[in-house]
């Protein structure tokens, strides 16, 4: 890894607060809703990779989350028992599942996303588009390692 000198400790873990308090900012404006369903942050990031990957499967999802089964199935069953998702059997190999947001799921999934988008787009807004693109590339590289 090559040195930044210009990234001192102290910068660094101003860096790591800041994107702390943004992720909790961020899914902070859609708690009400979450609340409202009596859903919770495990469920808000199933909600919302099934909204991005539409008929995932279980093992694709597990791996997207990096959690147990055990966790994924819990969450899954609320959302089973709060009528938010369906499965679908794979045509070629039917051990394979995948999971959907019905209708309702889609609406529920809207309105988290209706009350983070504002938070989020105003701040897009507010930013040049250089700032945008070397933002989303710093993103990228944290994401990545």
């Amino acid at each position: 890894m090559k040195e930044l000198l210009y990234l001192k400790d102290d910068q660094l873990k101003d860096l790591i607060e800041k994107l702390f308090i943004s992720y909790r900012e961020t899914f902070s404006d859609s708690k009400k809703v979450l609340d409202k369903h009596s859903l919770g942050l495990a469920h808000h990031k199933v909600i919302h990779l099934l909204s991005m990957y539409k008929g995932i499967s279980i093992s694709k999802l597990l791996f997207k989350l990096k959690v147990t089964k055990q966790s994924l199935n819990r969450v899954l069953k609320d959302l089973i028992k709060l009528e938010l998702i369906i499965f679908k059997k794979n045509d070629q190999d039917t051990r394979v599942k995948h999971v959907f947001l019905n209708e309702k799921g889609k609406k529920i999934f809207n309105e988290i996303f209706d009350t983070q988008k504002k938070r989020i787009y105003n701040a897009l807004l507010n930013s040049s588009s250089e700032e945008v693109i070397n933002f989303d590339n710093v993103l990228n590289k944290i994401i990545n390692g």
